[in-house]
């Protein structure tokens, strides 16, 4: 395949993220309008950053007035797992790839992009990649613009309402693998306890928004990977190739 048809089919196989950031970024786009960010601030955010559970953590954030680096370091927690899906990824990567392709596609790994992308035979084209990210990002900022200038116009009981949509992403991320796994079950149970906690009693709820986000995810995750560990599942042998006569 040439460069055009990588990119042409990253475009199509893109569409549908496109359509589902649209709808998540604009619920995102009325939070932040409501904590005063303007449209173009709202929009530099999403263009920059690329990551709905990272921005809106940001957002409790940044209404608290909190530090910078209370912000950046919740912003690495909460981004490790981008990391691990860039080492995966880079597996499926030409050796030969300059440094710079990989940095282009580094800027678009998102949770469906990598799912998307890792699914396609080796090596993967970074034209490929750039025809994903031509298409989802450009919806994930267009629906915080869009949102955030909503945020501005409708009334307060309608955003309040169309706001909630978020909370219904993350529902519908959790409920399938914790119906399968005890352990993600116990995991989202866990923190839901811990966050309560840290809401209501006392000398908890005076830490800071993102350092609660910060001491949560070390615990239930930290403490899942210890006590649950995924074992590595041995390599397959290699298969050896019948010689021809």
């Amino acid at each position: 395949m040439t460069r055009k048809q990588y990119f042409l089919s990253g475009l199509k196989d893109g569409m549908p993220i496109c359509f589902g950031y649209f709808a998540v970024s604009f619920a995102f786009g009325i939070q932040a309008a409501g904590i005063g960010l303007s449209v173009f601030e709202a929009s530099v955010l999403s263009a920059l950053n690329v990551t709905s559970a990272g921005q809106f953590a940001a957002l409790a954030i940044i209404a608290s007035g909190t530090s910078l680096i209370e912000l950046a370091f919740t912003q690495l927690i909460i981004n490790l797992r981008y990391f691990l899906m860039s080492c995966a990824l880079s597996q499926k990567l030409s050796p030969s790839l300059p440094l710079g392709h990989r940095l282009g596609i580094a800027y678009g790994m998102t949770d469906e992009i990598f799912a998307v992308s890792v699914s396609q035979r080796e090596p993967l084209s970074p034209f490929y990649s750039y025809g994903l990210i031509a298409v989802a990002i450009p919806g994930w900022v267009l629906g915080t613009a869009l949102g955030a200038a909503a945020g501005n116009i409708l009334p307060a009981v309608l955003t309040n309402a169309l706001g909630i949509a978020i909370y219904g992403m993350f529902i519908a991320i959790i409920l399938p693998p914790a119906k399968e796994n005890r352990v993600v079950a116990g995991v989202v149970v866990l923190s839901m306890v811990l966050s309560a906690l840290f809401t209501y009693l006392p000398v908890l709820c005076n830490i800071s928004s993102g350092f609660r986000i910060i001491i949560i995810t070390l615990i239930t995750a930290g403490g899942a990977a210890l006590l649950f560990p995924i074992p590595d599942e041995p390599a397959e042998p290699e298969k050896e190739m019948p010689h021809e006569s």
